[in-house]
């Protein structure tokens, strides 16, 4: 089966490229959770967690999806249409977003407490409250960063530079280790929220927006290497955007939709504390983090790649082009997600032992994290499908289609997130919100696939045809991993080292299951993988 000979070795061998970048910047900060996690703890980790989550969503709301979605098929439009390759566009996107996101990131300062109260109610403590108030006043200038710093990407990206992007979140998550360390050495015990010093504070508020400052300007050397002049413009009647304001305007639905429902999430899981910890928002935000891992490595590399070609597929009418490029694209990073969620279902729980049953969470909360974990899981193979495929829409100049795609998914998720919270015992409940995550991007990952099948022709018959025998490789393969996990934690125990030696002992009989089978059903996606991936094993 092929979908695409040479073209998907090509992108393959692309993804492969930016994935070690990926792999880097989220190996750091999946290291950085740990630290962070380990030297917060629960109660203080609640405070902090939602203070950082705010400016994602205001970033998110404002600007983050126009730039993700509108800015590459606008620059790859300016580079083939202008007579400069676009430089004075991008440099016009560079000005409004700097202009406008320093007006925001002073607001939101001014507005950290009502922020807070937002998304938290009464759920949290005084203590938690005036120390989350206190993280977003210094965290909310980040808004301003993201932005810049998804500008300079987009800029790099559509000019053939993908390097830079990928590694500059290194240096982000090494300060804001360094400041969790420092956190950690600073405190003794089980840090509170109302017994943390002015210093203490600092270390952490500082080191985070640091860390974020000096990720948008590791950018500037690559941009000087593609040639990239840096020109406040201010002539914005030329940025073109009015002409895209029908389809930002959908895209601005979208990401509306989504952090309406991230809003429901937050108070469900604020609101699902037991004695053993004080809310199930910060497991929640640990076990998405860790979920993130694989769909960033894999998916975020195919979508960085796959994103710019269907764009330029679609600007030149191309559909066959789009829906080749789609469906390597899917099939490609399905070869590493489908096993990679069995993992993540099977070894959740011990997976969330060995990487957070240190300092302040201890065994109980390291084990709802990696349940928590265990249900985002489900949905790793669809989320990621849903994420690739919504670039598909976007090529096409088309927002409306997600955005209400998006609209029904939503309402089903937080229909089934009440549902699960109210039927499922307290312990459960936060594993309960991502289980419904994950059902509904089932749902709206073959609902896009449908669409997409009308406009772009029978693109979804070879992806079928390899997740079909992808997923009966990966249900043989759950059946050992999932056995010998159990068999060892029964004889070994539920401590970190005994989860560790089953974790990946069941790993390893699990994986040479799964690599047997699609071996003998000659998946052609995995021998690329492996073609490309040997010559990089080799010595010297």
């Amino acid at each position: 089966m092929t979908t695409g000979g040479s073209g998907g070795e090509r992108l393959a061998r692309s993804g492969v490229v930016m994935a070690i970048g990926t792999a880097a910047s989220r190996g750091t900060g999946f290291l950085r959770t740990v630290v962070i996690a380990a030297a917060m703890g629960l109660a203080v980790g609640d405070s902090y967690n939602v203070a950082n989550t705010i400016p994602n969503i205001i970033y998110d709301l404002l600007l983050g999806g126009v730039l993700t979605s509108v800015v590459v098929p606008l620059l790859v439009k300016a580079a083939r249409d202008d007579g400069d390759g676009g430089e004075a566009y991008a440099q016009r996107l560079v000005t409004i977003v700097i202009a406008t996101l320093s007006v925001v990131s002073v607001i939101g300062v001014a507005l950290a407490p009502q922020l807070i109260r937002l998304y938290t109610g009464h759920r949290l403590s005084p203590d938690q409250f005036d120390l989350a108030t206190t993280f977003a006043r210094f965290f909310l200038p980040q808004v301003l960063f993201y932005g810049v710093g998804a500008v300079y990407g987009a800029i790099l990206n559509t000019r053939g530079s993908f390097a830079a992007p990928m590694w500059a979140p290194v240096l982000n998550n090494l300060v804001v280790i360094a400041a969790g360390g420092l956190f950690f050495a600073m405190t003794i015990g089980h840090p509170h929220p109302g017994d943390l010093s002015h210093t203490e504070r600092l270390v952490l508020a500082v080191g985070t927006t640091l860390g974020v400052v000096l990720q948008t300007i590791a950018l500037l050397p690559a941009l000087r290497r593609v040639r990239f002049r840096h020109r406040f413009r201010f002539d914005w009647r030329n940025a073109g955007l009015r002409s895209a304001g029908a389809f930002a305007g959908w895209i601005v639905g979208y990401v509306v939709t989504n952090q309406l429902g991230y809003l429901v999430i937050v108070k469900l899981a604020l609101a699902s504390g037991n004695a053993s910890h004080s809310s199930g928002f910060s497991p929640y935000t640990y076990a998405f983090i860790l979920f993130s891992l694989p769909y960033a490595v894999i998916a975020v590399s195919v979508v960085t790649a796959v994103f710019p070609r269907m764009s330029r597929s679609a600007v030149d009418g191309d559909l066959a082009g789009v829906g080749s490029t789609l469906a390597t694209g899917l099939t490609t990073s399905a070869v590493v997600l489908v096993p990679a969620s069995v993992a993540l279902v099977a070894l959740g729980p011990l997976i969330g032992t060995v990487v957070f049953a240190h300092g302040n969470i201890g065994l109980s909360g390291a084990r709802l994290i990696g349940g928590t974990l265990a249900g985002f899981g489900i949905g790793l193979v669809p989320f990621s499908a849903f994420q690739i495929q919504l670039r598909a829409f976007l090529a096409m100049h088309d927002s409306r289609t997600p955005a209400l795609v998006n609209l029904g998914i939503t309402a089903l998720n937080v229909a089934f997130d009440i549902a699960l919270y109210l039927a499922l015992p307290a312990r459960d409940k936060v594993v309960g919100l991502a289980i419904g995550f994950s059902i509904s991007y089932v749902v709206g990952a073959v609902i896009q696939a449908v669409i997409l099948r009308r406009r772009l022709g029978e693109f979804d018959r070879p992806v079928l045809r390899t997740y079909v025998r992808l997923s009966g490789a990966a249900a043989v393969a759950a059946v050992p991993t999932y056995v010998i996990a159990r068999l060892l934690t029964a004889g070994l125990g539920l401590g970190v080292q005994a989860a560790f030696a089953a974790a990946v002992v069941a790993a390893l009989a699990g994986g040479a299951t799964f690599l047997g089978l699609a071996n003998r059903m000659h998946i052609d996606e995995l021998g690329e993988i492996r073609r490309l991936v040997r010559p990089g094993l080799r010595p010297g």
